[in-house]
């Protein structure tokens, strides 16, 4: 139960977070990044094309957003980002910037939202991933509403 309404809070944050333009592209790869680098960039292209398969959680991974777990386990992490009706309506992300210090990789992107091509909302997303062995152990994720349509 509490899973569900966690996955429906973070559907109406989406919702409500959605802005009008076309569909834009995800974080395209950089061979530049560093290996916590590229799993936090395939984590956030994951948002966009709904295939984790090149993400690793650990297995007791944890996710907060906007103050509130969203995230629970890795399985349940990687289930989300495959078949999330929250993530669905992510159209796109730009202006990636990324900064690693030890095992912990910080972002900052905008994230375009909406329904059915029609761009609803862009948010700002500041999100920080801490790495462990690899793999992403725990994402503390900031959301700032920047447009509406």
């Amino acid at each position: 139960m509490r899973i569900a309404k966690t996955s429906m809070l973070s559907l109406l944050a989406a919702t409500a977070v959605a802005v009008a333009a076309p569909v834009v592209a995800s974080a395209a790869p950089n061979p530049a990044d560093t290996p916590n680098e590229a799993m936090a960039r395939a984590y956030i292209d994951a948002l966009v094309d709904h295939d984790a398969s090149a993400v690793r959680f650990t297995p007791d991974a944890t996710r907060v957003e906007a103050g509130l777990k969203t995230g629970y386990n890795g399985p349940q992490l990687t289930n989300d980002l495959n078949h999330g009706i929250q993530y669905r309506v992510i159209q796109g992300v730009r202006d990636l910037t990324m900064t690693e210090s030890g095992d912990t990789v910080h972002t900052r992107y905008l994230l375009d939202a909406g329904i059915a091509g029609q761009r609803l909302m862009t948010v700002e997303i500041v999100e920080t991933f801490d790495f462990q062995d690899g793999a992403i152990d725990r994402i503390v994720a900031t959301i700032v509403p920047v447009s509406l349509s």
